[in-house]
């Protein structure tokens, strides 16, 4: 990414001149902030690029953004907008409420603007902004050799039980009509946890490396997010979107992955599934681009992960000039791979079948550049958590089609769920 080149370091320190294990010493200072957000594309390949390896800390009463109407106005710093989206700015775009439980009371959506920021090249990394003292203070800082976390077993907000007959109920809504496919997700968690946040991002990081992975904190609330999947990215005069759906385990042996890849390339259940989705984002995408510019550069194109195969396409658009981010939130917000399809529809029943609210999961964390280009994800695969209460949770879903299994889909949010339940050293209590 390129995207930077005209924005002046304040210094800038050759990679090799620092520690090894410089990003966690650097990482450990930020988590210091009660504003922090990283970043982190894990050395992978992407098309399109990953999220560039950026780190940003603003301390409490920093300049925010808290609205969309407030992202539409430009920055006049010299550096990126980061920050968050919960799912819950759905209420904001559509007619549409939520009352579920919420154990984790997220702000609906918080941009700052960092007092310092941290933005790593090829061979070195750049510190911007305030920058007097910073080096010294992250390089005295130690990355902890902690055990390994032992959490409390997690408990189903939604027992096994009822989430097969939400499915159940969900094929009947798609035979009468109401939609075509449904994202059904469900909460585990755990009370009166204590983690260490850096610590267990690191060691999410180790088990599931993905291209949009991430570490925010707002004050007590903490994201530790290994996503593989883009929502949204604005690279000049272009908008991408990437949309995941489609989902198998990998092989033990390469003969064996092999086999697994075929099997997902060629399972009919999972391409329309994805192709439902790629219809959504390019009718979403053509509200906000220049005509006749929405394009399919690549469908059903199969990506390993270190679990999971995963069926991921693209869709691109020319933005039309007098499209602010804004107005392209709020005609692709939220992302269709975490709604189903029609989109609005889709989201009245997710109200009503799930019973937890979603947080900052099928959310987007991202960043804003001055020029206006932008990248965000998709929030999945990833940990919410408040350090004040202790109160832990994730989340998993699925598509859900009149041609599920629901004992099949239940296994796949398991599978999701898999390099969490690792790194946190502990069960689901079905």
């Amino acid at each position: 990414m390129t995207i930077t080149s005209s924005i002046a370091p304040s210094l800038s320190i050759a990679l090799a001149d620092l520690p090894a294990d410089f990003r966690g010493r650097a990482l450990q200072w930020a988590a210091g902030f009660a504003h922090c957000a990283y970043f982190e594309p894990n050395g992978l390949e992407y098309p399109h690029n990953p999220f560039s390896r950026l780190l940003a800390v603003a301390p409490a009463g920093a300049a925010g953004v808290d609205s969309l109407a407030g992202l539409a106005e430009s920055s006049p710093e010299q550096g990126p907008r980061c920050g968050f989206l919960t799912y819950d700015v759905k209420n904001d775009i559509e007619a549409l409420t939520s009352h579920n439980f919420d154990g984790l009371s997220w702000p609906s959506l918080h941009f700052f603007t960092p007092q310092t920021w941290l933005y790593w090249r090829a061979e070195q990394v750049e510190i911007h902004g305030q920058t007097a003292g910073v080096m010294d203070q992250i390089l005295a800082q130690s990355v902890p050799d902690l055990p390994a976390p032992q959490v409390p077993t997690m408990r189903p907000r939604l027992p096994k039980a009822d989430y097969l007959s939400a499915v159940a109920a969900i094929r009947e809504d798609i035979l009468n009509g109401e939609v075509y496919e449904l994202n059904l997700c469900q909460e585990f968690y755990a009370e009166n946890v204590t983690l260490a946040p850096v610590d267990v991002f690191l060691r999410l990081m180790e088990a599931s490396p993905a291209p949009f992975a991430g570490f925010v904190r707002w004050h007590d609330h903490f994201l530790l997010c290994a996503s593989p999947e883009r929502f949204l990215a604005r690279q000049g005069p272009q908008i991408i979107s990437q949309p995941i759906k489609g989902t198998i385990r990998r092989g033990a042996t390469p003969s064996e992955d092999e086999q697994q890849r075929q099997a997902l390339l060629n399972d009919e259940k999972e391409r329309a599934e994805n192709l439902m989705i790629v219809d959504l984002v390019r009718n979403d995408l053509a509200r906000v681009a220049q005509t006749g510019t929405v394009r399919v550069p690549e469908l059903f194109g199969l990506y390993p992960f270190r679990h999971l195969w995963q069926m991921i396409s693209t869709v691109t658009a020319d933005l039309r000039p007098d499209a602010d981010l804004a107005a392209v939130l709020r005609a692709t917000f939220p992302m269709g791979s975490m709604t189903g399809a029609p989109k609005i529809r889709a989201m009245q029943l997710i109200e009503h079948y799930e019973n937890s609210r979603r947080g900052l999961y099928s959310g987007s964390i991202g960043y804003v550049w001055p020029n206006g280009d932008f990248d965000f994800n998709v929030v999945i695969r990833s940990l919410q958590y408040r350090q004040d209460t202790g109160y832990l949770s994730f989340q998993v879903g699925s598509a859900i089609t009149y041609d599920s299994d629901p004992e099949r889909e239940y296994e796949e949010c398991l599978l999701k769920a898999k390099a969490l339940l690792e790194v946190l050293g502990t069960i689901i209590d079905e």
